[in-house]
């Protein structure tokens, strides 16, 4: 359910806004607020993230999610893979690309 890519935009957004809610992650990601809550319970359990308690505007409890230094290092890590698929993705695509153009200068060669 945490894959890669989640985990790399998850640790991304808590890294660069640590006081989001829960749905405002959610919303970010395009996820379900249920797997938020999963994700982050997943990440804490693994010492990646701290939850930190603190209270808003009227006394409302929040949460602060904070990147441990073992989840610091797990995002340096993920996003290397993430750059890595990402680059690779790219090359194919451009291969795609050039395999295209070579088809339709074909079919207009063909057709004069």
């Amino acid at each position: 359910m945490l894959d890669d890519g989640l985990r790399y935009r998850l640790l991304t957004l808590l890294q660069k806004n640590p006081n989001l809610s829960q749905r405002a992650i959610a919303r970010s990601l395009g996820i379900s607020l249920g797997k938020v809550n999963y994700c982050l319970k997943a990440l804490i359990a693994k010492g990646w993230v701290k939850s930190l308690e603190f209270y808003r505007d009227g006394n409302k409890k929040a949460y602060a999610y904070i990147l441990t230094p073992k989840g610091l290092e797990e995002k340096a890590k993920v996003t290397i893979g993430f750059l890595k698929r990402k680059m690779q993705e790219y090359e194919e695509i451009q291969e795609e690309i050039e395999r295209l153009k070579e088809e339709v200068k074909a079919y207009q060669i063909e057709k004069k």
